[in-house]
C-alpha cells in the first residue's frame, strides 16, 4: 500500500485568507470571557504578536491586523471540502482530524502518471481551493500523517523506517491513544526522538501503562495493521466561505467565489459529472441573505463557464449591505461521458457556444428577460405557440397532420396570382375558434414556387382567396 498524507498547518487561519487574493495580516481569537490570541499568521507574528496575548492587547499592539474569532465548525466543513476535492483521485481516504486527509492510492499511481504527478495534481487541486497543503507520502498511514506534520520528506522504499525512527517524540501523540502523561513520562526519561522509545524494553513500558505507546510504533513501522474507515463521498456539494472583511465589490466577491467553485468542479470531476444550476448565498453583515441561482444550459463543470455565468450574475446585481459570507450548495450532478472528436468539425461546441450565449444573456438580463417560442395546444396557427422562458417546459401542443414553418409572417400576404405554385402537401384543414370569436375556415398546403423555395399558403373556404403566410427553410 501507499498513502498521501495532505496537511493544513495553517488551516484554522487559511478558512479565512483563502477567500482573498491580498489577505491583511490576520490573527484569530478564542471566545473566552477575555479572548485571548490563538493563532496568527507569519505577518501577524512579525508585528508582535503571539499566541496567549488579550485581544486588548493585541489590537493596540497591531491595528492593523484583521482578527477574527476562530470558527472550528467552519475548519471541519473546509476539511471535508478538501476530502471531497480529493475524491477524484482515488475512493480510498480518510479524515485525520483536525487538519489532515490521508489517502491510499497504490491503485491511482499508473492512471495519473505516477507518484509525483500525483502529488503535483493533488496540490494543484487545493491550490485552485485557496489552501496550503503539506504532503508526505509513506507505506503506512501513521507514517505519512507523522511525516507530513514535521515537514519530513523520507524515501518511500527502503530506508523509510529509519526516517521514521529520527522523528521527534511528539508526534507519537498524533493519531494515536498515547496520552499526554505518557508523553510526560518519556520526556522525563530524556527521550528525544522515536529511536529512543523503540529501544526501550518493551516489557517495561507496557509495566509503565505505554502499551498504546508499542501499539503506535508498530502501527506506523507498518508491523501491525492499522485498518481506517474510508469517507463515503457526499452526494450534496456544500461549501461556506467567510471574508476576512466585508465588502460590497464584485471582484474580490468573484474571487472568494472562484474557490467554492473549484471545490464544486473537484466534486464533480470524482463523479464524471456537471451540473446544470447551483444555488449562492451571500452573507450580509446584518445576517440578512441574498439568494442567487446560476443556471447553465446544459450540465458543466468547466469552471471558467460556471464563472463567466457567475460573474454575468452578480454583475447585474445591486447589493443591499456588505457581504461577509458565502455559500455554495449543488445537487443533482448529471452523467457527461467523454466526448469522442467528430470527423467533420465540432458540432458540439458550435450548440455549447450558442448555449452559453443564452446563458449569460439569462444571468445578466434574468431568467424571464431571454424568451424561445414554445408550441401550445391550439390549432390555429397564429396562437399555436406562446413566447416562454427559456428552459421553462414546453407543455402540450396540438398535432399537425402536414409540416408547418418555425416562423409565420407577421400578418397574411394576399396572392394575387397561384398558377405559377406546385402545391405539394396539403391540404390541412383547420375550421375552428367558433367558441372565442376568432373562427376561421382553410385549407392550408405547401406549396413550391419556380425558384424552388417552399411556402406554407392556405385558401379561405368562405371567400375562395389565397394567402402566403410562412416559408420553409
Amino acid at each position: 500500500m501507499l498513502w498521501i498524507a495532505l496537511h493544513l498547518p495553517e488551516l484554522c487561519l487559511q478558512v479565512f485568507t483563502r477567500a482573498t487574493a491580498e489577505a491583511a495580516p490576520c490573527a484569530l481569537f478564542d471566545d473566552a470571557r477575555r479572548p485571548c490570541i490563538v493563532a496568527a499568521d507569519t505577518r501577524a507574528r512579525a508585528l508582535g504578536l503571539h499566541p496567549g496575548e488579550t485581544l486588548a492587547a493585541a489590537r493596540a499592539i497591531a491595528p492593523g491586523v484583521v482578527f477574527r474569532a476562530r470558527e472550528v465548525a467552519l475548519e471541519q466543513a473546509t476539511l471535508d471540502e478538501v476530502a471531497a476535492a480529493c475524491s477524484r483521485f482515488t475512493p480510498s481516504l480518510t479524515l485525520a482530524a483536525p487538519d489532515t486527509v490521508l489517502l491510499e492510492v497504490s491503485t491511482s499511481l499508473r492512471l495519473f502518471g505516477g507518484r509525483e504527478a500525483l502529488v503535483r495534481a493533488l496540490g494543484d487541486t487545493l491550490a485552485d481551493l485557496g489552501l496550503v497543503i503539506r504532503s508526505a507520502v509513506a507505506p503506512t498511514p501513521l507514517a505519512a500523517h507523522w511525516f507530513a506534520l514535521s515537514a519530513t520528506t523520507a524515501p518511500v522504499g527502503p530506508g523509510w523506517q529509519d526516517a521514521l525512527d529520527a522523528l521527534p517524540l511528539g508526534v507519537l501523540g498524533i493519531g494515536t491513544d498515547v496520552s499526554a502523561a505518557t508523553l510526560e513520562l518519556l520526556t522525563e526519561l530524556g527521550l528525544q526522538r522515536l529511536a529512543q522509545v523503540r529501544r526501550l524494553p518493551r516489557e517495561g513500558l507496557a509495566r509503565r501503562q505505554a502499551r498504546a505507546v508499542l501499539d503506535a510504533l508498530s502501527r506506523a513501522r507498518g508491523e501491525a495493521p492499522d485498518p481506517r474507515r474510508w469517507r463515503e463521498p457526499p452526494a450534496r456539494f456544500a461549501s461556506t466561505l467567510a471574508l476576512p472583511v466585508a465588502t460590497t465589490n464584485t471582484e474580490p466577491l468573484l474571487f472568494a467565489m472562484s474557490r467554492l467553485v473549484a471545490g464544486l468542479v473537484a466534486w464533480l470531476a470524482a463523479r464524471h459529472a456537471g451540473i446544470d444550476r447551483f444555488a449562492l448565498e451571500l452573507v450580509h453583515e446584518d445576517h440578512s441573505v441574498t439568494s442567487l441561482v446560476i443556471i447553465s444550459g446544459e450540465p458543466s463543470r468547466e469552471i471558467s463557464r460556471l464563472m463567466l455565468l457567475a460573474r454575468e450574475r452578480l454583475s447585474a446585481l445591486t447589493l443591499p449591505a456588505p457581504v461577509e459570507g458565502l455559500h455554495l450548495a449543488a445537487d443533482a450532478p448529471v452523467l457527461r461521458p467523454g466526448r469522442t472528436p467528430d470527423l467533420f468539425g465540432d458540432p458540439a461546441g458550435i450548440r455549447e457556444n450558442a448555449v452559453l450565449l443564452l446563458d449569460r444573456l439569462r444571468a445578466r438580463l434574468g431568467p424571464q428577460a431571454v424568451r424561445r417560442i414554445a408550441p401550445w395546444p391550439d390549432h390555429r396557427p397564429e396562437r399555436a405557440s406562446r413566447m416562454l422562458p427559456v428552459g421553462a417546459p414546453a407543455g402540450e401542443h396540438a398535432t399537425t397532420s402536414t409540416p408547418r414553418p418555425a416562423w409565420l409572417l407577421e400578418r397574411p400576404h394576399a396572392l394575387a396570382v397561384i398558377d405559377q405554385l406546385e402545391l405539394v402537401a396539403g391540404p390541412e384543414r383547420i375550421e375552428t375558434g367558433w367558441w372565442d370569436g376568432a373562427d376561421m375556415a382553410r385549407d392550408y398546403y405547401v406549396a413550391r414556387t419556380p425558384d424552388a423555395a417552399l411556402w406554407w399558403v392556405f385558401r379561405e373556404r368562405n371567400q375562395g382567396s389565397w394567402y402566403l403566410h410562412g416559408h420553409f427553410g
